[in-house]
């Protein structure tokens, strides 16, 4: 579970909730055909932008930003460690046992491959291809939300418009202007929340996701490589703390 993610949204409706309630009844701020045109036009763009399959994974994708568990790179560094000491002292054949106790499908085709006797180059070939298909696979989320920000106060502006155009038709009823007026404001701001305080930043949070997530797929595809080509396993694992930025260390080195 992502606290933070959590936390975010919970105290950004707490904020605003108790701006409104500071102010009058929340009842003035709800208005069902502004949320209509916001949400609905929101989704109807976004479904006209991208194919029917990736709109339909949004719903999916969104679990990604509240739960969410992706193995740290140091945990990885330190298993490609091992790895590569054992293919050291006994052979390739001898990290044919790990294929069967990793739990990501790519290193363990990538362990496969090596095992098998692939060539370097067609190894490299078939790991950059995938990444760069997952890469593709991992950014559709976050451009959909990302599109979905810009939508929503876009649906907005036009529910104000539609709301000014009903109130300039009743002006022959003073009375009613102000009301007409107060719910015209309200669909741009249904918009400005929804952008500001979910898709924009839901987007942010999963191209960050995406990041990381190839960040730990390149991490394997350069272990796997220094594996194949027999390199020294502390030269490999020197070049793999490069990912962990300025001072970063496997756990292995820091005796944890």
């Amino acid at each position: 579970m992502d606290i933070a993610s959590v936390i975010g949204v919970v105290s950004g409706m707490g904020f605003i909730l108790g701006t409104i309630l500071l102010g009058g009844s929340i009842m003035m701020f709800v208005n069902i055909p502004s949320i209509l045109i916001v949400v609905g036009g929101t989704m109807a763009s976004a479904m006209v932008a991208y194919p029917l399959s990736d709109f339909l994974s949004i719903f999916k994708i969104t679990m990604k930003i509240f739960i969410f568990k992706l193995q740290p790179p140091e945990e990885i560094i330190s298993s490609l460690v091992e790895i590569s000491n054992k293919a050291r002292k006994g052979g390739l054949l001898s990290i044919e046992g790990d294929i069967q106790n990793t739990k990501d499908p790519y290193l363990a085709q990538a362990l496969q491959m090596t095992v098998d006797g692939v060539k370097t180059a067609d190894i490299a070939a078939i790991m950059q291809k995938k990444m760069a298909l997952t890469k593709k696979k991992l950014d559709v989320g976050a451009n959909i939300f990302g599109s979905m920000g810009a939508y929503a106060p876009a649906f907005g502006m036009i529910g104000t418009l539609i709301g000014l155009v009903q109130m300039l038709a009743g002006l022959d009823d003073p009375s009613t202007i102000g009301p007409k007026m107060a719910v015209a404001m309200i669909t741009t701001f249904y918009g400005a929340i929804m952008a500001n305080l979910f898709f924009i930043p839901m987007g942010d949070k999963l191209t960050g996701r995406n990041e990381e997530e190839i960040t730990n797929m390149n991490i394997v595809f350069e272990g796997i490589i220094s594996i194949r080509e027999g390199e020294h396993p502390k030269l490999m694992e020197d070049k793999l703390n490069i990912y962990l930025g300025d001072g970063g260390k496997t756990k292995k080195e820091t005796g944890e």
